[in-house]
């Protein structure tokens, strides 16, 4: 496929009640499904909330990845709407909690990813990722990365260099950098990236919204608000993020010459 519909879906989860979070995952999938969209993503640890006052908190609204009920939904909604879905997961294996994203298609539960890079009181609750995975669907080639991992450019970078033609990138903003920083990501590596944030208070925390759909272009072709649960849409060419040429002589992966970059 070259030309497909994406979304960001921006809700409100609710810290502690993973069950009215289902539900509202289920209604903006139907709503998506209503638009024609292939792919939607979905903010970070949108089954549970963010903000956990302990670990026992953030332990007892986690769920196993696959298995659990909220994969279970997303599997059974994919398969019957025939679309893909990022959704942030507080995932729990065993006695250690993740950060993570999970991909489901039409065809099931693709995989999931486990971010690297923990953000302040994340450091305290869930046990870090180590690695970024690249996945090969029907409709895209698709990589995952989540909220903080932005600032690190060898995220997006080694998404790119993997083959990703869309970033989904599962958010819970707070700092107000991100929306500056995403067209400077997807240009220098030639991608689409689709930032889902979430808005709200939980505790001290205010999230930030404005979540966007930014193309190979480095431009900003969708947007969401500051305060509203929405979703954005955008078609997107990937043929797009298949071309790195900057220039007739410039490949932003060709003209690449890693061993200048060493210490």
């Amino acid at each position: 496929m070259d030309v497909i519909r994406v979304a960001a879906a921006q809700i409100k989860p609710i810290l502690g009640d993973p069950e009215k979070n289902r539900r509202k995952i289920a209604r903006f999938l139907e709503l998506a499904h209503n638009d024609d969209v292939d792919l939607v993503v979905f903010p970070e640890l949108s089954n549970s909330g963010y903000n956990f006052s302990s670990t026992e908190q953030a332990f007892a609204t986690s769920e196993n990845i696959p298995g659990g009920k909220t994969i279970k939904l997303l599997e059974r909604m994919a398969h019957e709407y025939s679309m893909y879905v990022v959704v942030g997961i507080n995932e729990r294996d065993d006695n250690a909690l993740y950060n993570s994203a999970v991909l489901v298609g039409p065809e099931g539960y693709v995989g999931k990813y486990r971010k690297v890079h923990l953000f302040f009181n994340e450091k305290d609750i869930f046990k870090r990722g180590n690695r970024f995975y690249v996945f090969d669907t029907r409709i895209a080639r698709i990589g995952i990365m989540i909220c903080f991992d932005w600032i690190f450019p060898e995220a997006a970078r080694s998404l790119a260099l993997q083959g990703a033609e869309i970033i989904a990138h599962p958010t819970n903003l707070v700092l107000p950098y991100w929306q500056k920083m995403a067209p400077l990501r997807a240009l220098e590596n030639r991608v689409y990236i689709i930032s889902a944030n979430r808005i709200g208070i939980e505790g001290d925390l205010t999230f930030t919204g404005r979540s966007i759909i930014v193309s190979p272009k480095g431009e900003i072709i969708a947007e969401a608000s500051r305060t509203h649960e929405e979703i954005i849409y955008a078609d997107i060419d990937l043929r797009l993020a298949r071309n790195k040429n900057v220039t007739p002589k410039n490949n932003v992966f060709e003209d690449r010459l890693p061993e200048a970059y060493t210490l």
